[in-house]
Order: C-alpha cells, then structure tokens, then sequence
C-alpha cells in the first residue's frame, strides 16, 4: 500500500523525553508547501493513540488549495517515529504531557511558534491533544479545529455505547461477551467489529488506502493504544480512561472550528462541552459522515469537509 499525496519535505527531529533523557528517541514528519510562505502553518495531530499521521494525508491539499503550508507527523511510539514496546503497560509513561513535550519539540524545531504562526488541527485523539495544548495558550497558535475530537473520555466511552446499541441485537451481544470474557478475537466479535467500523468509523467503501495504513500502525504495534486506551473500542481502561479537557476549554482563546459526523463515534454528547466552554466556538455536524468524515466520498462530503476547514483557517480574525 502507497499514498497518492507526496511531500515536499520529510525528516526526523531529535526527541528528549522530559525525565528519561537516556532514553534516545525520534519524531518523523512531513511538509507539504513552504513554511516561509508567509502563512500561518497547519499542524496536523493524528488519532489513535498510535494511528500515525497516514489518514489525514488528504488536509495536505490545504497547500495547493489555500496556500496553507501543512505539516504533519507520528507521534512518538507509532509509525515512523520512535517505538518503545519495552514501556507496553507503563501508564505513567503514556500520559499526554509526553505528547504535550513532542508537540513542543516539533513547533520549536521548525520554528513554527513565530512569524505567522501555526494552526492546530487534532482529529479524535488529536483533537483531544490539541484541545489541552491550545488551553496552555501556546506563543504563535492563530486557529484550532478539533475534528472529531473528544472533550472527556468519560462522555466518549458513552458515545461509544451508544453507537453500540445502534447495532443489531445479536453484535450488540457479542461484543458485550467479548467485553466480558477480555477476547477480542473470533468470527462473531470480529463481524460486529467490522459492521462498527463500517458503520461508525469510516463509511467509505473501499476503505482507503491511507486509512489502510492507519490501521496498520495500530495492529503492528498496539503499545500506545493498548497502554492508554485498552484492549477494544469497547473497553477503554488505560491510562485515558479518567481523561478530561473541560475545566481547562475556557482558557482556550484561539478561534476554534469543531466538527464531527452524523453517525460519529464522537457523538454529540462528547461535543458539547467543547461549544459550550470555548470562548470563540462553531460547531459543525456532517449529516451522513462518520468518525472519518474527511475520507468519505458519498455526496461529496469529503470536499465539503476540506472547504469547510480551509475556509475557517483562512478567515480573517
């Protein structure tokens, strides 16, 4: 599998990880456009945690489109950046203020905090990050779009369940015995898994490839997903599972754009905190789009998606 969007540039930055500098590690990221174009820079922040930064290849055409210089990477653990399956387990390792620190080291490295700055972009996970990091009010952020993203895990984990009760009866039942037994293997768990997906998740069929390689990410190495989300979608007992942005969204002061699907994992209710708490605040819902949204084609809803975040990050203040 290969994507179709080429970057300008590519390369790795030296990451030291607060507190275990022995530990020796790499952040690999992608440019697409001129970052000294004179425009405030996008930063791409992928899901998972561990998804890598493949299935949001196609904001990159916010550069041929906008003039926006974009930016995107893997987070450390994933991809193309450093692994550490030695730390598979350790909760106080996988916390987001190592992701906090990596997203500091990147913004420094390409020297992104001055001139005209840079957006955030954070999508599900993502957007959890960027929502925390845009409340510390970080020197150059101009715009933030939380795409999908979650105010607290807790309203996720019911927005998940309520997904889950839209399933017919019998995969309702064999997720929750999978839940309940700890095994998520088998034809029953994984034909529920699948119609969740397809359902939920990314309703675009075929999958593309980029989401592909998202998926990859996620099987070939689970430390990351495993150790901060937990073993299933269904079952959220990592080191995530108390996680919360809502007392620190009213010190966002970015302009924020939040958006999620009709049929999203990240319902409603896991929305609500962000356009009720965040200062400067839209709140979009695609009808007929789900968790991936900007990969779905049907009704032109990908392209809706794009112009919809290209025209908010190019608005004038």
């Amino acid at each position: 599998m290969e994507s179709k969007f080429r970057p300008t540039a590519e390369g790795r930055i030296p990451f030291k990880i607060p507190g275990k500098e022995e530990t020796h590690c790499s952040t690999y990221y992608k440019v697409f456009g001129d970052l000294n174009n004179g425009a405030p820079r996008v930063v791409l922040l992928h899901g998972g945690p561990g998804g890598g930064h493949e299935y949001l290849l196609s904001f990159s055409q916010l550069w041929d489109r906008y003039g926006l210089p974009v930016v995107l990477y893997d987070q450390v653990g994933c991809g193309a950046s450093t692994h550490l399956p030695e730390l598979a387990g350790n909760t106080e390792f996988w916390q987001e203020s190592l992701f906090v620190a990596e997203l500091d080291n990147l913004l420094d490295h390409l020297n992104l905090r001055d001139g005209p700055g840079f957006h955030l972009l954070g999508q599900s996970w993502g957007g959890m990050l960027g929502a925390s990091y845009a409340a510390s009010r970080p020197k150059g952020l101009q715009r933030l779009v939380l795409a999908s993203g979650l105010a607290s895990m807790p309203l996720s984990i019911q927005s998940i369940e309520q997904r889950r009760k839209e399933l017919p009866l019998d995969l309702q039942n064999a997720v929750a015995k999978a839940v309940q037994d700890g095994t998520y293997e088998g034809p029953e768990f994984e034909k529920a898994l699948g119609v969740f997906h397809k359902n939920f998740v990314c309703r675009q069929d075929p999958i593309p490839v980029e989401m592909m390689l998202s998926f990859k990410n996620l099987v070939e190495d689970k430390t990351v997903y495993g150790t901060m989300y937990g073993p299933s979608v269904f079952n959220c007992n990592g080191s995530l599972s108390r996680w919360t942005s809502i007392p620190r969204l009213e010190n966002i002061r970015a302009p924020t754009l939040v958006y999620n699907g009709e049929y999203d994992t990240s319902g409603d209710i896991s929305q609500v905190p962000f356009f009720e708490l965040i200062p400067r605040v839209r709140w979009i819902t695609f009808p007929g789009g789900s968790h991936m949204c900007h990969l779905e084609q049907e009704g032109g809803l990908a392209e809706r998606v794009l112009k919809t975040v290209g025209e908010f990050l190019t608005q004038h203040k």
